[in-house]
């Protein structure tokens, strides 16, 4: 799968992949900027109105599919939504079925468990929706195996880690490389200062500092 934001001029010569980078572009600002819940599921309408459009013309398209999903991932988050969220949970499943070994749809799925367990605790999660946290951090390990150097999914991960456990170990040694990972793209640079956030707190030892923190970089985290 290409990288969320590909480069600029090659977007100008593919009006169909500018489309489709728009729409990632899109859930970006919805995940880490927007702070007004309206415009937050408005966007997100305009993403999967987006994906629903590049679908019709190629079935299958995995980028489409990977927004879609992510819109309704973000839209339950925003809405509280069983439903929503379980239809998320569905359409990474089916992407990473489709593709084993792609990154993003791995740490998509591995934070939609982690994501439900940090809010709901393991017994409501696992019972309401049958997130697990074994389950996300195993998906995001593969996701951290498949990735590469890319900051994304060390951030990711060591971001959830913490926010559900502040003495994690592990996600603080992700938080670590996550700064000093490979950057190349938008999202990665963002991860990357937010991981560079983190870290600075992590070297004071204030565990609830640690976890608020945490809490307040990952996507959404704006909202609270």
């Amino acid at each position: 799968m290409k990288s969320l934001l590909t480069l600029a001029l090659f977007l100008l010569a593919v009006p169909s992949v500018a489309a489709a980078d728009s729409g990632r572009e899109t859930l970006i600002q919805t995940a880490f900027v927007v702070r007004d819940r309206g415009a937050a599921l408005s966007q997100l309408a305009s993403v999967e109105a987006a994906a629903a459009s590049a679908l019709a013309k190629t079935p299958g398209d995995s980028e489409a599919l990977l927004s879609r999903a992510m819109a309704t991932s973000y839209r339950a988050k925003l809405t509280h939504s069983r439903t929503e969220a379980l239809s998320a949970k569905a359409q990474f499943e089916a992407l990473v079925a489709k593709n084993p070994r792609d990154p993003e749809a791995l740490a998509a799925l591995g934070a939609w468990h982690l994501s439900a367990v940090k809010a709901l605790g393991a017994m409501v999660a696992r019972g309401g929706l049958g997130a697990r946290k074994a389950v996300g951090l195993e998906v995001i390990d593969r996701a951290l195996a498949a990735g590469g150097d890319r900051a994304l999914f060390p951030g990711i991960a060591g971001m959830l880690r913490l926010a559900i456990d502040p003495g994690d170990a592990r996600g603080m040694a992700l938080i670590g490389q996550a700064v000093h990972a490979s950057a190349a793209t938008t999202i990665d640079r963002l991860m990357q200062r937010r991981a560079a956030q983190l870290e600075l707190v992590l070297k004071g030892g204030d565990a609830k500092l640690i976890q608020a923190l945490a809490n307040r970089l990952l996507p959404l985290g704006q909202f609270g």
